[in-house]
């Protein structure tokens, strides 16, 4: 079953607004089993809207569209709808009920207009699907084989729509087949880098088996998906295959998105001996720290971080000595390790990761080269370090220096592990 998603509106065009809605929405009809083939961003403009519906019904068995619902002249999807479907607007008492007790309850400074009231009309054709969250409803229509669905374009209320009635609606309507996706989490090794080591693998994979690369700044995921009738045939080969993996690049997988990831895996470790982790950041701004603490149960081993970003702040907090900052500068092998004793020691922490860099566009307190990053590990048995160049912008430069902070605190607790 193909879908094609439809997003109305000037304000993501102009990039005012990001369209998380598409994101949202593709992932829950992925998850029944419906395949999103395109999805196409247009203006609030009569033509442009009915050229895009036109346009779709050509390719997709069900067209979702969000955007354009609401009350004031700008707002044109529903009068677009229905010129589309040669229809005429209508009351619908259920929908005005519902506005008029929404606006009671939560709108007591700003009470109901004709404007608002007008959200009750919908196209004759349509069937209604009630918005708990607002007072634009979602919309039902058929065209010849196609299905569209309209639907408000904020994403809470479009949210709501789409769990409650439009993917329970579309599962009892349309037989669908099973897709199953396993992405498999790499860290420290570039995407033609595992081309090569795995190309015999790739080659072997069956036709229902697709892989795809998802490069990242210091990772890269690998995507297997299938699709078909038999669930059951389906993830069983997906699994054996992805399992062939790990005597090929079992050193780099870090875990599977969604199950395990890197943060995970060392948490893992440090809990089954008993150790904690602290941090000292500064050219990654506290990255290190979010990351860490994204992931549930994380305070059973980590114990904090201090983002000592000013050179000030890594000798007040950290104990860094200033005489170490003029003879080696703040970007060095030597300030980063003792940023993370000192981070261990501050913490009580048996484990700390260190960051100093300069990571541009302008070098700051240190004379080295934009984009130099070091870090630094402190260990129950002892301290390392490792000086690294990842370019530029500054962007690039902090993401992967969070990435390869954690792959180099991963391959130290298993090396004090064994």
């Amino acid at each position: 079953m193909i879908a094609e998603i439809i997003t109305i509106g000037d304000e993501i065009l102009i990039g005012q607004i990001v369209d998380t809605n598409s994101v949202f929405i593709s992932k829950a009809l992925n998850e029944i089993g419906v395949s999103v083939h395109q999805i196409t961003s247009i203006q609030d403009d009569k033509q442009h809207i009915l050229e895009a519906l036109e346009a779709a019904k050509q390719k997709a068995d069900i067209v979702l569209i969000t955007g354009g619902l609401g009350p004031t002249k700008d707002d044109i999807t529903k009068h677009t709808l229905c010129e589309y479907f040669e229809d005429t607007l209508v009351h619908n008492e259920e929908v005005l009920v519902h506005i008029e007790e929404l606006f009671k309850k939560f709108a007591t400074t700003s009470p109901i207009s004709d404007m608002n009231r007008m959200q009750a009309l919908v196209p004759s054709k349509a069937q209604v699907l009630f918005n708990e969250f607002g007072t634009a409803p979602g919309m039902w229509l058929e065209k010849e084989n196609t299905v569209f669905v309209s639907m408000p374009g904020v994403p809470y209320e479009m949210r709501g729509l789409m769990s409650n009635h439009i993917i329970p609606k579309i599962q009892q309507e349309f037989e669908r087949p099973y897709i199953y996706h396993k992405t498999i989490l790499t860290y420290g090794m570039g995407e033609s880098s595992i081309a090569m080591k795995i190309e015999d693998w790739e080659n072997s994979l069956p036709d229902f088996i697709k892989l795809a690369y998802l490069p990242n700044t210091g990772k890269v995921r690998l995507r297997l998906t299938a699709k078909g009738k038999d669930k059951q045939k389906i993830t069983e080969a997906v699994d054996a295959y992805a399992e062939k993996l790990y005597p090929i690049i079992g050193d780099i997988i870090n875990g599977i998105e969604g199950k395990s990831n890197i943060v995970t895996q060392i948490g893992d470790l440090l809990k089954a001996k008993g150790h904690t982790l602290a941090a000292a950041e500064s050219c990654t701004g506290g990255r290190i720290a979010v990351q860490i603490t994204a992931e549930s149960g994380v305070s059973a081993f980590f114990k904090g971080s201090a983002v000592t970003y000013a050179l000030q702040s890594k000798v007040d907090i950290l104990g860094v000595p200033k005489e170490l900052i003029d003879e080696h500068s703040v970007v060095s092998a030597a300030v980063v390790e003792a940023m993370a004793k000192g981070a261990a020691e501050v913490y009580h922490a048996d484990y700390a990761m260190a960051t100093t860099g300069n990571a541009g566009p302008s070098k700051g307190n240190s004379d080295v080269e934009v984009g130099t990053v070091f870090i630094g590990i402190a260990t129950p048995n002892g301290i390392i370090s490792q000086g690294f160049n990842f370019g530029q912008p500054r962007e690039k430069v902090v993401n992967k220096a969070v990435a390869k902070a954690f792959q180099m605190l991963l391959e130290e607790i298993l090396k004090n592990s064994d």
